[in-house]
């Protein structure tokens, strides 16, 4: 196959973005599209400086940088097609357990306008005595630039809803517990748009680490606030706008959502490919009944989007087989997730006493694969959760069923208390999934 490969020369290319979190989606979207952007000669400064803090970072680091920062990306279509593109975007990278200070001194170089982020719905749990954090190299860098007066952007690009203010919150918190003066000077000159960011890409299946696999789907939609310049990116594709909410509450209410509503159930059916999931009859109708009748009456339809063929596309994204996503790749970190996608739909809908059923379904089927730890036919589950709290621990350690509607996902619900949701929960519960499946399909 061809590789579509880079026409600019990568040695005229200025590092104008710091990015945590160079993982396999900041690689098949940020930088996808940065390196189409960089064909421009005008747009030559926003090249990317790849900042790894984490220590299961090395491998990949190892790689990159043996490589230079160039990778292959492969996207595939539902039809099957596939396309590869060399990218060039990523100048360089750093791994911060090694070399701390050079991260730091990018942060606080006036050449960088945009300090990028994909550290995981989990990644803004803010820890206040932790060296080595996203917020302490943050904190650290503009600690030193604030003698440069030079403004900075911080872009979110986590499945979070408004994760720009999120960004914001997270760190103004830490900065005011720990660098007060940092936060005085954060406040008046670091901005924290919101965005909108979409594209499945699964976890790498090949025998090179840095190479990525993703759909043909891409969008990215931002918010247009940015303290010191920012790429020309509407050029490539990407949708600027003032309002946000509209796109961000109909991709986390929908698609990830569903993705979350499928993949707990699926699994402990024993189903491991998310097309797979999505060609079993009863799993398409849940995720139809779910998207039409207890999401969409909250999404309101964003400006050039039909709702209707929004949702018929996710169905055709989540079979394309082509792309093979693992269940097992949407059952981690539920912990976070689940707070992010789930709890905002379903306190809207006990608050409007509607039928709560799906949602009865999806905690019940994610209770039994966290505290059972075992698929319906025995076999053990490896379980993520990253971000897990202490307080959770002691809830799944327990072992009482009930007690799990008082995980951190649902605080503030008030499941418990819910005589209507509780009696569909434990139904659900002490019933194999195929049952669950077949009441939910036959009470729509």
């Amino acid at each position: 196959m061809a590789i579509i490969t880079f026409g600019y020369d990568r040695d005229s290319i200025k590092t104008g973005i710091v990015h945590f979190g160079v993982g396999n989606f900041h690689r098949a979207h940020l930088e996808y599209y940065l390196n189409m952007l960089l064909e421009d000669s005008s747009q030559r400064k926003w090249g990317v400086f790849g900042a790894m803090i984490l220590p299961s970072d090395r491998k990949l680091y190892d790689a990159l940088k043996k490589d230079g920062g160039i990778y292959d990306l492969t996207t595939c279509s539902p039809s099957g097609e596939k396309k590869v593109y060399r990218i060039g975007s990523l100048k360089s990278v750093c791994w911060g357990i090694q070399e701390p200070d050079i991260i730091i001194d990018r942060i606080a170089s006036p050449e960088t306008k945009i300090v990028s982020l994909t550290i995981t719905e989990g990644g803004y749990m803010v820890d206040y005595d932790s060296v080595g954090t996203v917020f302490w190299y943050m904190a650290k860098g503009l600690e030193r630039r604030m003698k440069t007066g030079v403004p900075i952007t911080v872009l979110s690009c986590d499945n979070l809803q408004h994760n720009g203010d999120t960004a914001r919150n997270a760190f103004s918190s830490y900065f005011r517990a720990r660098y007060p003066e940092v936060a005085v000077w954060a406040d008046e000159n670091v901005t924290y748009p919101n965005s909108m960011v979409d594209r499945i890409t699964p976890a790498a299946e090949s025998s090179k680490i840095t190479d990525v696999v993703c759909e043909d789907f891409i969008q990215w939609v931002i918010e247009d606030k940015f303290a010191a310049g920012r790429p020309l990116l509407e050029n490539v594709g990407v949708q600027f706008t003032d309002d946000i909410f509209p796109y961000e509450n109909m991709k986390l209410s929908l698609l990830n959502a569903s993705h979350s509503l499928l993949c707990y159930p699926a699994y402990l059916e024993g189903y491991r490919k998310v097309d797979a999931v999505v060609s079993d009859w009863r799993y398409r109708s849940l995720i139809k009944n779910f998207m039409d009748i207890d999401v969409s009456p909250y999404v309101p339809e964003p400006d050039g989007v039909n709702l209707e063929e929004y949702k018929l596309s996710l169905l055709s994204r989540f079979s394309n087989k082509t792309i093979s996503d693992q269940v097992a790749r949407l059952c981690s970190d539920g912990i976070a997730k689940l707070k992010v996608y789930i709890t905002p739909t379903l306190a809207k809908i006990l608050n409007d006493k509607k039928d709560s059923s799906r949602f009865a379904f999806l905690i019940a089927s994610y209770c039994k694969y966290i505290m059972k730890g075992k698929t319906e036919s025995g076999e053990k589950i490896e379980i993520f959760e990253p971000h897990i709290t202490d307080e959770d621990k002691k809830i799944i350690t327990a072992g009482s069923y009930m007690d799990f509607l008082a995980l951190s996902p649902f605080k503030g619900l008030g499941l418990r208390n819910n005589m209507h949701f509780v009696a569909k929960y434990e139904l659900f519960y002490s019933n194999n999934v195929a049952e669950g499946l077949d009441m939910l399909i036959k009470n729509k």
